[in-house]
């Protein structure tokens, strides 16, 4: 009999992890399936499962850090035979380097929205010498600062290659994807169709403006700098603490190796990530509202030849 009770001993901690790792795996299919998926071009071809399943992740989370949180939670629960312990662990090493690093998503976004600034005055400069917008364009498209340098590139080749301006820069509106984008391309679009005087100054004043909602997100994150520094302090007093008692206290946590503490874990750990996602949007500045609603090449007709 103690034979049979040791087998099912040893066959259930590498059992619970493998179901830990199939609950993981179904949480992140459900969050997935939440998210909008982009319209298909009629040309595009479908892809396979896994690739859709990836494609729908946060980029943040796709390549090795998905690896990295997958084998994390396996070793979490094979070390501590919790399933649960090994799922935490597995959403945290995906979820807490945004929450406890620097707000890289919100440096990206102002060193984007300096650079639209700087191109619109680039654009305005260079139209008293070029023979019109799209030449404008052509000659900046070098000079262009790093991280709109790829989108105006790629502007410029849309350009060269015979498609019409207001087209390309409505394409040029969809890479780019950002808010203080939308009202420079929705001024050059007009400009592209009714050939509106005085674009030069009209140009001036909307890097004009452009800067000063910069100015204005650099101050909105200066004074939620402490409430980030809160979060961090909180999130890692409460990840050390975990670490410490499993290390250095281990029987203390023995109530959790049963099914019943298994689902208690399960609760708190639901607690404190929902206390952790609510701390990080204190911190985190919401993005204004989208000026344009582009529509992918093809999402029009698609839906046209659906009905």
């Amino acid at each position: 009999m103690s034979g049979i009770t040791q087998l099912v001993g040893a066959v259930a901690v590498p059992l619970g992890c493998v179901l830990g790792a199939a609950t993981a795996v179904g949480v992140l299919l459900l969050a997935a399936g939440t998210r909008a998926r982009p319209t298909r071009p009629p040309n595009q071809q479908r892809r396979g499962f896994g690739f859709g399943f990836v494609h729908r992740l946060p980029k943040s989370w796709r390549g090795p850090r998905l690896a990295t949180a997958g084998v994390s939670g396996v070793v979490v629960g094979m070390l501590t035979g919790w399933p649960v312990g090994g799922f935490l662990a597995a959403v945290g090493v995906l979820t807490l380097p945004e929450l406890l690093g620097p707000d890289r998503q919100a440096a990206a976004g102002l060193a984007r929205m300096e650079a639209v600034a700087t191109w619109t005055e680039m654009l305005r400069d260079t139209l008293s010498a070029a023979a019109g917008l799209e030449q404008a364009i052509l000659a900046t498209a070098p000079l262009t600062p790093p991280p709109l340098r790829d989108e105006v590139r790629t502007l410029a080749g849309r350009l060269k290659a015979g498609e019409p301006l207001p087209s390309a820069l409505e394409g040029f509106g969809r890479d780019v994807d950002d808010p203080a984008a939308d009202t420079v391309v929705t001024v050059l679009v007009m400009a592209s169709r009714r050939q509106a005087a005085r674009l030069g100054p009209l140009l001036g004043s909307l890097a004009g403006a452009v800067r000063e909602q910069v100015a204005m997100r650099q101050r909105i994150a200066a004074s939620r700098a402490s409430t980030r520094t809160s979060v961090r302090v909180c999130c890692a007093t409460t990840l050390a603490l975990a670490a410490a008692l499993v290390v250095f206290n281990r029987p203390y946590l023995q109530p959790f190796d049963s099914a019943a503490g298994q689902l208690a874990l399960a609760a708190a750990g639901g607690l404190f990530a929902a206390s952790f996602a609510w701390l990080g949007s204190m911190a985190r500045i919401p993005a204004p509202p989208r000026l344009l609603a582009l529509d992918p090449p093809g999402a029009v007709r698609e839906g046209a030849g659906a009905r």
